[in-house]
């Protein structure tokens, strides 16, 4: 059976190469590692996997309390129930899926110092998943913006499911276009925050490579790297 050490490896040249096609810098890969045994994470920690997404915030902290290894970097991916909050803030470093009013303001009630977080769109308006509508997007991260307890780093979207990658290749263009308008919308408000809006969450096992095409600077990879869940 092939072993994770292997598409671990598998899945690291596949982002090196869509970089390479692209003309771009290579995306940072977040090991997804729910549903995974703590011994998975574990070797992939071995084979120099430092970036970890844990979507369930009970399982986060399970893992995160076993996992005695330094330079693990936790990535808090799931929907982020507000009274979770106070859970997860200042012990992740970036939070993936702020989507809503009540969210932030509850994650900057709880922060002592800096969290960093991602603002999630939902693009296409999928009702079974999370994620703010484009014309959200401006107020919302002048929300982040005006809480000195938050950065925003960028945006993140969980494109649909779909059996051709290809067909989420527009949504991965439109994200990116997003970021870049309201990157020159900040500019000329709040340079500092404008200067941290760097990065794309966008791409998942299926359509990681379309997606580091298309800009991507963080790319959520699970089953192709820790095979089926219960595996």
């Amino acid at each position: 059976m092939v072993g994770i050490a292997t598409r671990l490896a598998a899945v690291r040249s596949r982002i090196e190469d869509a970089a390479a096609r692209a003309g771009c810098t290579p995306a940072r890969l977040v090991a997804v590692s729910k549903g995974h045994p703590l011994a998975a994470i574990e070797e992939a920690f071995a084979c120099g996997q430092r970036d970890f997404g844990e979507n369930y915030v009970q399982e986060w902290r399970e893992k995160a309390v076993g996992l005695h290894q330094p330079g693990v970097v936790w990535h808090f991916l799931g929907r982020l129930q507000t009274n979770k909050a106070r859970e997860v803030v200042g012990e992740v470093s970036l939070i993936h899926g702020v989507d809503r009013q009540g969210l932030i303001d509850a994650l900057a009630r709880r922060t002592q110092g800096v969290q960093e977080v991602l603002l999630q769109v939902n693009l296409v308006g999928e009702a079974s998943k999370g994620g703010c509508s484009p014309d959200e997007v401006a107020p919302l991260l002048d929300a982040i913006c005006s809480a000195p307890t938050l950065r925003c780093r960028g945006l993140m979207l969980i494109p649909p499911d779909r059996e051709d990658p290809e067909d989420n290749r527009p949504l991965f263009r439109a994200l990116r276009s997003l970021l870049m308008r309201e990157r020159e919308r900040l500019v000329g408000v709040d340079p500092e925050a404008a200067a941290s809006l760097q990065e794309l969450s966008m791409g998942m096992s299926d359509d990681f490579e379309v997606a580091a095409e298309e800009g991507a600077t963080l790319v959520r990879v699970g089953s192709a790297i820790f095979g089926p869940r219960g595996s």
